[in-house]
């Protein structure tokens, strides 16, 4: 069986892909679940993965003796081993447009990601106020999903990006949890992708699990304090 390495539920968008995906599509693995302490090469979180993968990061897909620790060469690797599942789009310029949007997401979007931190435990809707009032990348971020969402979604008739589940949509659903956590401003059909993706059952286990951790990390949550 895969073993699948991940970091906090709560916080480790990266890992949310991969696992997402293998949930969703009814693959089996073992998960393991690397605590993040701490980045630093004296952390436990660096000294539990060093020996795993070379990059000492989550996630990480162990096949045997094969190691995979990208994301997005972890998705491509599974839609390999199970074609039949129709993890890619079948028509050929729809899949292609699925990987493009992959790896939009993988290089991109910088601001999302620096400005609204993923927190699924938490309700942040001051926080995004503040930030979209003041930070006018993270808009053009929000911006560019809404049209790339809307225009799949016209196209494929939904409810996922291509029409049903794939790739892309794993990928994009650590955003749809950060579009909720911090209320950021979104025409109703994407808010309305956002709890179909939250409703996914690989993403609603996902979601359970992140509730369920009570692991608060302060390093994780520069923009509040725990009471």
């Amino acid at each position: 069986m895969w073993k699948l390495y991940i970091g906090n539920k709560n916080y480790s968008s990266w890992s949310m892909r991969p696992w997402v995906l293998l949930r969703q599509a009814g693959i089996p693995f073992e998960e393991v679940m690397v605590r993040f302490d701490a980045f630093s090469a004296d952390s436990q979180f660096k000294q539990r993965l060093g020996p795993i993968s070379p990059a000492g990061k989550v996630p990480v897909l162990v096949d045997g003796e094969l190691v995979i620790w990208d994301t997005l060469a972890i998705a491509e690797y599974v839609a390999e081993q199970h074609p039949d599942l129709g993890l890619w789009p079948a028509d050929k310029a729809a899949r292609a447009r699925a990987r493009s949007i992959c790896a939009e997401m993988h290089s991109g979007f910088q601001a999302l990601r620096g400005a609204c931190m993923m927190n699924i435990e938490a309700s942040l809707p001051d926080v995004g106020a503040l930030a979209w009032r003041d930070k006018p990348a993270l808009r053009a971020d929000v911006q560019r999903l809404v049209e790339m969402w809307s225009a799949l979604l016209t196209e494929h008739g939904g409810p996922m990006l291509f029409g049903s589940f794939t790739i892309a949509d794993a990928y994009f659903a650590p955003v749809c949890m950060r579009l909720k956590t911090y209320a950021l401003p979104v025409p109703a059909h994407i808010s309305a992708y956002v709890e179909r993706v939250r409703a996914l059952p690989g993403v609603k286990d996902w979601i359970d699990g992140a509730l369920a951790e009570h692991d608060f990390l302060d390093f994780e949550e520069p923009y509040r304090l725990r009471r």
